[in-house]
């Protein structure tokens, strides 16, 4: 066991910029032996081998493991989770030393359905906003419900939505054709068979990650994303585009009641269901007159804001993984640095609908020392260039000791890449930079 420790085998399951920042912070540890990314992408080949594996397919991903002698997997999408990777290889004796980080299906349904989340909420003490859950055979009752409500309406979809699921309409003509588009016309496919309405919260998004090995937890830096596509947070969502931390409002105080209002609450909870979880926990929160609310759960870091939290920390990352699978996680030390990440991310033109690919990037290999490329949608073309290949392309992140800084030098950095279409924000942190 001693030996796996020292010289790790490890598989991260995905694509985008989150798996690129994990593979970046994973590369840098002292007890990493072999680091492969499946599938990965053009960015992930600085730090790994790509393996052409589907996350999905389980049997190919344990075949995988058997063969290259993996010792831990660190699921990086949420997807896997929901469908009950880790239970599979939990079920098989052969692997009952292997490490999976990331929950067990029960523990996923947190973020697989909205509805469960918000029960163990009501359940756990937590606060959150007013909601209820309907199908389409209670359309009538979800339509009074909306009435009862305050202008605007939140409708989720209660499945896996991509990120995509949340709709925040203006007046209640639009929320009631929100809700029969979702429920009657499928809008979100099977995810909102079901659709979860809640009362709107005013105030500002915060995104809080924890660590957990079920009985011990650790904060790591919290982040602000922005994922309205335009500036000003205007027009439709996306997947995000951009990301800084530390967020200046979330100061002690604040912190201090995230921590004793949701998360020990929720990891208490977890533990008193008996709901088996290990790994990430992403809570997306709303600080409304300085109280802080649960938005949601995710059961796994949040991109883009893993592309600004890794980078800021200090501790070998690997130690904090592995003491995860050892329920030890209370022995381990979290450094976490005092600068500031700012990450912008460079997309694909018309993004969020439809977009092309296959534009050539260019002026990689004139970014600066210390900023950091987080490769999103990309793939390595016949000749070896790095061609865009999603809607979410590349993200730079770079570190200063003020947030002010950091932006500028991931800006300056920002303009030294193109690709034919290209679209940035250009005020990602201004709002918390004031």
């Amino acid at each position: 066991m001693e030996q796996q420790r020292d010289k790790s085998r490890v598989l991260i399951l995905g694509s985008g910029g989150r798996e690129s920042a994990l593979a970046w912070a994973i590369a840098r540890s002292k007890h990493l032996e072999k680091l492969f990314v499946a599938p990965g992408n053009a960015g992930t080949t600085q730090w790994a081998e790509n393996v052409d594996l589907n996350p999905l397919n389980f049997a190919e991903v344990k075949d995988f493991v058997i063969r290259e002698g993996i010792h831990m997997i660190v699921v990086g999408p949420e997807e896997p989770l929901v469908k009950g990777i880790h239970d599979y290889f939990l079920a098989d004796a052969n692997f009952r030393d292997l490490a999976v980080i990331g929950p067990c299906k029960e523990g996923a349904r947190l973020e697989g359905s909205k509805q469960f989340a918000k029960d163990f909420m009501q359940r756990s003490g937590i606060p959150t906003a007013a909601y209820a859950s309907f199908d389409l055979s209670h359309l009538a009752e979800a339509k009074q419900f909306l009435a009862g409500l305050k202008p605007p309406y939140v409708l989720k979809a209660d499945g896996l939505a991509a990120g995509k699921g949340v709709l925040i309409e203006p007046d209640l003509a639009s929320a009631e054709a929100a809700l029969e588009e979702m429920l009657a016309g499928h809008k979100f496919g099977a995810a909102s068979d079901k659709v979860v309405i809640e009362e709107f919260l005013q105030g500002v998004e915060l995104s809080v990650f924890v660590l957990t090995d079920g009985l011990h937890y650790k904060i790591l830096p919290e982040a602000k994303d922005y994922k309205k596509i335009g500036e000003g947070d205007t027009g439709p969502n996306t997947g995000g585009m951009g990301s800084v931390s530390p967020v200046p409002f979330a100061d002690a105080a604040f912190m201090e009641k995230v921590e004793n209002r949701i998360v020990k609450p929720t990891i208490e909870g977890l533990r008193r269901e008996h709901i088996p979880y290990s790994g990430f926990l992403f809570i997306g929160l709303m600080n409304v007159d300085g109280d802080p609310y649960v938005i949601e759960y995710n059961v796994r870091m949040g991109d883009p804001e893993t592309e600004s939290v890794m980078p800021r920390i200090e501790s070998d990352v690997l130690d904090l993984l592995w003491a995860v699978h050892d329920r030890n996680l209370d022995q381990v030390e979290l450094k976490t640095s005092p600068d500031a990440a700012a990450c912008v991310m460079m997309v694909s033109g018309g993004y969020p609908a439809s977009y092309e690919k296959g534009f050539v990037l260019e002026g990689l290999d004139k970014l600066g020392q210390d900023a950091l490329a987080f490769h999103a949608g990309t793939k390595t073309g016949a000749q070896g260039e790095v061609l865009s290949a999603g809607g979410r392309v590349i993200a730079v992140t770079c570190l200063a000791p003020a947030l002010g800084e950091a932006l500028a030098k991931a800006y300056a950095e920002v303009g030294k890449i193109g690709f034919e279409k290209m679209y940035y924000r250009k005020d990602i942190g201004k709002d918390v930079c004031r």
